[in-house]
């Protein structure tokens, strides 16, 4: 049993259609982009350069390790660290010298990005760095440092979402600062309050004598001021 064919239009519809659609495009008006003068508007999660934060980079070479193209430079040398208090042990730290991106060879898969614990680089939507030698396209950190001011503020969180860790512990700790000065603040006005409300002697009238001092009490051992003592028998 042969199978029913779909029915032939009539010679030249296809030739037609094709008419129709560029005669619609030719009515309509043309739209070009006049770059470098007129900047297109990028996506928010444009993926355009890696940006380094070399503060937070702690040299762990963990991006360079999972870069599936071998396109990122670490050099480092340790540093000793005299201790923190006496009789502490001091410790070793990696310092940063070098941190550069061939860009000849990334092929901007993300995965430095993500396999950062440090957060230490993000994306920027820069992507005018093009460059006539192949050799220019390997970027210092430098020039990865200066991308790190274009990169776009993270989007907020919701609203709903549970607070992180870090955020409650650093709030934590603020609040319990807080606390501490505004109760140091309070014993201060206390003690300020206090010495205001203690009355004071009122100064002497101008002219007036000093007090005159007291005389002794009859049968008391001790003489007054000026009394001389009396003498042997038979002494005037």
């Amino acid at each position: 049993m042969s199978e029913s064919l779909p029915p032939r239009g009539f010679p030249g519809s296809g030739l037609a259609k094709g008419l129709a659609v560029t005669l619609r495009t030719m009515t309509r008006r043309t739209v070009t982009a006049q770059y470098p003068d007129v900047q297109p508007e990028l996506p928010p999660r444009t993926r355009g350069v890696i940006a380094l934060f070399e503060e937070n980079c702690t040299v762990c070479m963990l991006c360079a390790r999972e870069c599936p193209d071998w396109c990122i430079y670490i050099d480092s040398h340790k540093e000793t660290v005299p201790a923190a208090a006496p009789g502490g042990r001091e410790r070793s730290r990696n310092v940063l010298d070098r941190f550069a991106i061939d860009f000849s060879l990334c092929m901007y898969c993300g995965i430095c990005i993500e396999v950062c614990p440090f957060d230490a680089l993000f994306w920027s939507p820069e992507f005018e760095y093009a460059e006539t030698d192949i050799l220019e396209l390997t970027h210092e950190r430098d020039k990865l440092r200066e991308w790190m001011w274009t990169v776009p503020a993270p989007p907020a969180l919701d609203p709903a979402a549970e607070e992180p860790k870090e955020l409650a512990a650093a709030r934590k700790t603020a609040d319990k600062y807080a606390a501490e000065a505004e109760a140091e603040a309070q014993a201060a006005a206390t003690a300020t309050a206090a010495a205001q409300a203690t009355p004071e002697a009122p100064p002497a009238a101008p002219g007036t004598p000093p007090d005159a001092p007291e005389a002794p009490s009859a049968g008391s051992d001790k003489a007054a001021p000026g009394d001389t003592a009396p003498g042997p028998e038979g002494t005037p």
